[in-house]
């Protein structure tokens, strides 16, 4: 088994998730471990308990740095996460400024249009990639993952239907779906009829992003980031924190002072 330096560079460098649990309380002080969220321990002679693993694996998944006890022992995990990715489905001018903002935001962005003149390099300089084509077309090109935020911006049934089947069997983060509650009413109806559950059904946000009064394609676009990352660190309602008691933000590492 390769040092935990070395099995700690591998995993950032594969862009794996995963975290390093190190002791700091306890007959175990300082021993570490690095640990892949999908294959386990890699390296480190501090063996965790299967509480620990379960406990630190929601912290992975919501990206979150946090000093567990359990009994005389405490231990700090410190989650290692790939920058997530955004998949925009429909090059609209939403889309422009979703993909600006997000990859600001440090997303690895991806467009994908069937329409040739909309997703072209000048109308998305700062896409990470621009998939032409239709989405049952793409194929293997989608890289839809746990760290996956997915976008649709397009509510046309003949463009969604095609995507929605692939995006409910992946294990994306976020599904977002642009339309009104009219629009979001009759693609639930089209699941429903479909054969999926309620379970399922509701992992689609849509009408997509959090209520901020947006009009323009910039206000909409940070409306609906602001849902992405409610989402993607698990705490948060969109509502103002004028007035709120207690803390600003929830607790995400193991500094006792106010964040």
């Amino acid at each position: 088994m390769v040092n935990v330096d070395e099995a700690l560079q591998r995993l950032i460098a594969e862009e794996r998730l995963g975290a390093v649990f190190t002791a700091v309380e306890g007959d175990r002080v300082g021993q570490r471990v690095v640990y892949d969220y999908d294959d386990g321990v890699v390296a480190g002679t501090l063996v965790p308990s299967e509480a620990l693993v379960a406990d630190a694996k929601q912290l992975m998944d919501r990206e979150q740095n946090l000093t567990l006890t359990y009994g005389d022992e405490s231990v700090f995990v410190e989650t290692i996460g790939p920058p997530p990715r955004l998949l925009i489905f429909g090059a609209v001018h939403i889309a422009q400024a979703l993909c600006a903002l997000g990859t600001q935001l440090g997303y690895r962005v991806s467009v994908s249009d069937a329409r040739e003149a909309f997703a072209t390099r000048e109308r998305f300089p700062d896409a990470h990639e621009l998939l032409l084509g239709w989405p049952d077309e793409l194929g293997e090109k989608l890289v839809i993952d746990r760290r996956t935020f997915v976008v649709l911006l397009s509510h046309d049934a003949r463009f969604e239907d095609p995507v929605l089947p692939m995006l409910m069997a992946s294990d994306a983060k976020y599904i977002g779906a642009m339309g009104s509650r009219r629009t979001a009413a009759m693609r639930r109806d089209r699941l429903a009829a479909a054969g999926y559950s309620e379970a399922d059904i509701a992992r689609i946000h849509g009408p997509v992003g959090i209520d901020i009064g947006a009009e323009t394609p910039e206000e909409t676009a940070i409306s609906i980031l602001a849902e992405m990352i409610q989402v993607r660190y698990g705490s948060g309602n969109g509502a103002s924190l004028t007035g709120r008691a207690g803390r600003i933000h929830l607790q995400r590492t193991d500094d006792p002072g106010d964040v």
